[in-house]
């Protein structure tokens, strides 16, 4: 199904500028909304230039007219993948209004000015696993060095009732919604992705978004590292090439997928907790024993999440296929080699 032309919105960020190189290489004709309000926007698109052909239009999501007026330009916009967000818990309560705008408003414009086209594009919404919330309903037991789900033990289901906890993910929890009832309410082909922990090379990791990032990073650059909670916390992490291959099957097998939800993560193949399993493998690739300093629970901070990738296996056959320690080492590699970048974004000196 190459050749398509594809709208990716948020393009300029970690998962956009991956996903937007991804499928140029694969043939289609890509389209780049972005603000460049982020940190390490402006080197990623820079990265975007050496490695494909886009079209780019700098446009805030919240500005519905600038939107529309991208959409009107490209009629004939085959799919949007919408990655562009509010992407931190600790952002969205230090400032609820910017947030709620950015992913619920943004989202519905993104969704109004598909909506008016003669053919509406498919819609690939990146929402969130903080939609379930803390998950406070489910058996989890505290083991040596990670949480378990008794009741899941393949992870959340799709089917698991959400619980929106904290402003972000109130957001993106109406966001989702909005996307999966446009598909009911309007006939629109969308898809909504509530993915988990996604990693790799181009992410431009802090401490409070990116955590793999951050923690190879800082481990790299000897910064302190904070670990909130006792480190236990378990997530499924995949890798970003993993992610927009979800994305491609996604869309390919749209029959099947329109107006469906996906859980999308590592799975339990996958999961690691976010220290006591993360640290020696971190240790092993920087060399030396690395150690941080445990502070409190952060507010909606979920013990463990997991999620159940076997719907998307049945619908679309995928699963993920790069090992954790794998792509660590890649995403190590790539750090490594371009400390210039977070300097350049301000991340480290």
């Amino acid at each position: 199904m190459a050749g398509r032309k594809i709208i990716v919105t948020g393009g300029a960020g970690f998962i956009g500028c991956n996903t937007a190189a991804a499928f140029y290489k694969a043939g289609d004709h890509i389209v780049v909304l972005d603000d460049l309000s982020r940190r390490g926007t402006t080197s990623n698109i820079e990265w975007l230039k050496g490695n494909c052909a886009f079209d780019f239009y700098k446009v805030d999501v919240r500005d519905y007219a600038e939107v529309k007026r991208v959409f009107d330009e490209h009629a004939d916009c085959n799919a949007v993948i919408h990655l562009a967000g509010q992407t931190a818990v600790t952002t969205s309560i230090k400032d609820p209004r910017s947030d709620f705008e950015i992913n619920a408003l943004g989202t519905f414009n993104i969704l109004e000015a598909a909506r008016a086209q003669t053919k509406s594009p498919i819609i690939l919404y990146a929402s969130t696993n903080k939609v379930y919330g803390g998950l406070e309903d489910i058996a989890v037991e505290e083991g040596q060095t990670r949480y378990r789900c008794i009741d899941y033990p393949d992870g959340i289901p799709e089917a698991q009732r959400v619980d929106f906890h904290s402003p972000y993910g109130c957001s993106k929890g109406t966001a989702d919604q909005y996307v999966k009832d446009y598909a009911q309410i309007y006939g629109m082909r969308t898809i909504v992705f509530r993915q988990s922990c996604i990693y790799g090379c181009r992410q431009l990791g802090i401490e409070d978004q990116g955590w793999v990032a951050w923690f190879i990073l800082a481990a790299i650059c000897k910064e302190p590292i904070a670990v909130y909670g006792n480190g236990k916390q378990v997530r499924d992490v995949l890798f970003v090439d993993d992610l927009v291959k979800a994305y491609m099957g996604a869309l390919e097998n749209i029959e099947t997928t329109s107006g469906k939800v996906y859980n999308i993560g590592g799975g339990p193949s996958q999961s690691i907790s976010i220290w006591e399993e993360f640290k020696p493998l971190l240790s092993a690739l920087v060399g030396y024993s690395v150690s941080a300093d445990h502070k409190d629970w952060r507010e909606g901070d979920q013990p463990i999440f997991v999620a159940d990738i076997s719907q998307a296996k049945r619908d679309f056959d995928w699963s993920p296929t790069v090992g954790v320690e794998q792509g660590m080492g890649l995403l190590h590699g790539w750090i490594r080699e371009n400390l210039h970048v977070f300097r350049q974004a301000g991340i480290i000196d």
